[in-house]
């Protein structure tokens, strides 16, 4: 346990961005997930909708800090490659 008063401060706000970063890292995962349920099912219209919002929600996690961009950049090329495979 931390004796320095910043210390201190510094576990609460790592606690508070640990849960905030966790929660984040969720979300993109279910829109990932959803993502890939609904390209099995080869619907590509409702594909594309899905990955304009797995694009949004990743593309907010890099604003905030929780992801880095190359790891953004390359989840979204990764699922666009995804939905191209079944719309040609």
């Amino acid at each position: 346990m931390p004796n320095i008063k910043s210390a201190k401060k510094r576990v609460k706000v790592e606690k508070r961005n640990n849960l905030r970063n966790r929660s984040i890292k969720s979300e993109i995962k279910t829109a990932i997930k959803n993502f890939e349920a609904v390209i099995a099912e080869k619907k590509a219209d409702e594909g594309a909708k899905l990955l304009r919002e797995a694009s949004g929600i990743i593309d907010k996690a890099v604003l905030k800090g929780t992801v880095h961009k190359n790891y953004a950049g390359r989840k979204k090329s990764a699922l666009a490659k995804k939905l191209n495979t079944i719309t040609k």
